[in-house]
């Protein structure tokens, strides 16, 4: 009996080896909620948020790696559809056709929000005016206010430039959808390339109102937030609009978002097409989940899955 304990040994380990390889090669599945390799597709707005939100959750599961490829959302809607990724990151829902196409392929989306973002406007540091009301807003971005003047007769004179990060961009739907009411933008609008190039044209151009999303300037311990507040103005908007003091008028600040104040608001979402529990259901869990809802907390938006404390101080 004694000469057959290292055969019986070899054969075990041939087959523990075996098993292993068959693992590797793609017959076992070896992806878990942890573990495992995925691409996904997100806004660019939202890449530094984003980014936070990996950089965590690579670091507490060393053996997940998650590739984020950021496009507008156009393109991120595309990539989801055609099952180039299995989680998208946008600021909206699907709307009814892309439900229809995901029917058809007899597949079911989950969706999570995952917090609340809003739209700024902001304006180059020599324009002094930096309030409007919704009306206002609504005449700039469907071309009934052309130039500053219209606004404030002693306003110098100059013609409004709108700039957006990218004509596709969810900012750009944004502006469409809730204040053009599905109208075109008008000839005096343009687009840069990134939400860093947009806040230097602005910078540089006095006639220039540019719209960002609010999570580019509202976390106050991002060096690229401070540098970017340094650069521009940031419009207080006015719901009212006949306003009678400072007070009616409202930043895109953490409280305001959440007490629903200020105007331009909109919901961020995670959309998970994969069809068994992977890495990209960890990384859903992680992110709508404690740790996942703080860094969304930090960075000055609206987690939706842990209560907000607002507190008011009197003067």
């Amino acid at each position: 009996m004694k000469k057959f304990k290292p055969l019986t040994f070899l054969m075990t380990a041939c087959v523990a080896m075996a098993a292993f390889s068959c693992g590797q090669s793609g017959n076992t599945p070896t992806e878990t909620t942890t573990i495992g390799n995925i691409k996904i597709s997100a806004d660019e707005s939202f890449s530094q948020i984003v980014d936070a939100q990996v950089q965590t959750f690579e670091g507490l599961y060393k053996y997940a790696n998650i590739e984020v490829v950021y496009k507008p959302e156009v393109q991120v809607v595309k990539d989801l559809l055609e099952d180039t990724i299995r989680l998208a990151i946008m600021a909206r829902q699907l709307n009814d056709q892309e439900k229809a196409a995901f029917e058809k392929l007899k597949i079911t989306p989950r969706i999570h929000k995952i917090a609340v973002d809003g739209i700024a406007l902001i304006l180059n540091k020599e324009n002094q005016d930096t309030t409007l009301t919704m009306q206002q807003v609504r005449d700039i971005f469907t071309g009934q206010t052309t130039s500053w003047r219209q606004l404030d007769p002693n306003a110098p004179e100059g013609k409004i430039t709108i700039v957006f990060d990218n004509s596709s961009s969810s900012t750009a739907r944004f502006i469409q959808d809730s204040i053009n009411q599905k109208k075109p933008l008008p000839p005096n609008t343009y687009a840069t390339n990134s939400n860093s190039s947009l806040v230097d044209y602005v910078a540089q151009n006095r006639n220039a109102i540019g719209v960002i999303g609010v999570n580019w300037i509202s976390d106050r311990h991002d060096s690229t937030a401070i540098s970017f507040l340094k650069k521009v103005n940031v419009v207080g908007i006015s719901a009212n609009n006949n306003p009678t003091s400072t007070d009616d008028y409202i930043q895109p600040y953490q409280g305001y978002l959440a007490q629903g104040t200020y105007p331009l608001r909109r919901e961020v979402f995670i959309i998970s097409r994969e069809a068994r529990a992977g890495l990209g259901t960890g990384f859903v869990s992680f992110v709508t989940g404690d740790k996942g809802q703080r860094i969304i907390l930090k960075s000055g938006l609206v987690p939706t899955t842990m209560p907000v404390r607002i507190v008011g101080f009197a003067e």
